[in-house]
């Protein structure tokens, strides 16, 4: 028989750790981390990642299992919730991913491309090229080296800019190209989603509340802490939603009002991706959720009733 897991996907804010917890309480499950932040140790609080007495009610696992200094990737990660999945499995319990990352849920659903691995060099030397010339340069480069990819990025992202560019240096093809090609396939698993969508009213408030909550819980002291460690600035744990606004407010060039502006505004802009992608990728039968979770006792009898039916009906 082909193994089950659940997935529980949606944008940052959508409540979707709540709703992994209780359906992780109810069903035996373990919590397996799909966030590519949410892996880095010493963000707990920026990244909104799950509290001791959390993860002392059901197992969690990839969650703060990566030093801030290693850039993870999405072939390190898939190996590495395989190997959960399947411990979880041998132990009796349900693999449950969650997490707000579609291309970490797009490598099991749909697999990788065949693309060799970077070496530190190549990646050393993009992250050296994009401190020096900035990302709307890097990106005007892409754009005559490589234009498929080019095309697919955005100037201000420096974190993909540069990941193309070192790919494309390191293997003389381009991001784009290497993605078109087949590649390890779907993982032998048989995959259920539950895919929260709430409106954007309703997550730009959640956004205003969690920035709020980090600052009261110590996010000022994890941006110290991660700051200590003098850290190339294009490194993703660098770049992780509040870790640059308030990065600016220990270097007193912005003020913690500012801060909290731009990192709500940069989080609400990138939950607006993250909807856009769910929406038009398939991770297999989905039971959407438009609303944001705070766990299951906010729904009704027969709307709890509901989920469970799904997650039972796919099993």
């Amino acid at each position: 028989m082909i193994p089950h897991a659940l997935l529980i996907a949606g944008p940052t804010a959508s409540g979707k750790s709540a709703l992994a917890l209780d359906l992780a309480r109810a069903l035996d499950g373990e919590i397996i981390n799909t966030d590519s932040m949410q892996v880095y140790a010493g963000l707990r609080v920026l990244t909104a990642g799950p509290s001791e007495a959390e993860e002392a009610l059901v197992p969690h696992r990839l969650y703060g299992i990566r030093a801030p200094a290693e850039a993870g990737s999405v072939a390190w990660w898939r190996d590495a919730a395989l190997a959960a999945m399947q411990a979880a499995r041998d132990a009796g319990r349900l693999p449950i991913l969650c997490g707000g990352t579609g291309m970490y849920f797009s490598a099991l659903t749909q697999g990788l491309s065949p693309m060799p691995p970077v070496t530190e060099a190549d990646r050393a030397a993009a992250r050296a090229l994009l401190a020096d010339i900035g990302p709307a340069a890097l990106h005007q480069r892409l754009a005559q080296a490589d234009p498929d990819t080019a095309a697919r990025l955005r100037p201000t992202d420096p974190q993909r800019l540069a990941r193309a560019w070192e790919v494309f240096a390191g293997t003389g093809r381009g991001l784009a190209s290497w993605q078109s090609e087949p590649g390890t396939g779907p993982a032998p698993w048989r995959f259920a989603a539950i895919l929260l969508d709430p409106s954007r009213d309703t997550l730009r408030a959640a956004i205003a509340a969690r920035w709020a909550a980090m600052l009261k819980g110590g996010a000022m002291e994890e941006v110290t802490a991660l700051l200590a460690q003098n850290l190339d600035p294009s490194l993703p744990a660098m770049r992780a939603h509040g870790v640059p606004e308030l990065a600016a407010v220990a270097a007193g060039s912005i003020t913690l009002e500012e801060a909290g502006r731009r990192a709500c505004l940069a989080m609400g802009q990138y939950t607006k991706r993250q909807a856009t992608w769910f929406r038009h990728h398939d991770l297999g039968p989905t039971h959407r959720i438009y609303a944001r979770t705070t766990g299951l006792a906010q729904f009704s009898e027969s709307e709890r009733a509901e989920i469970f039916a799904f997650v039972d009906g796919v099993r």
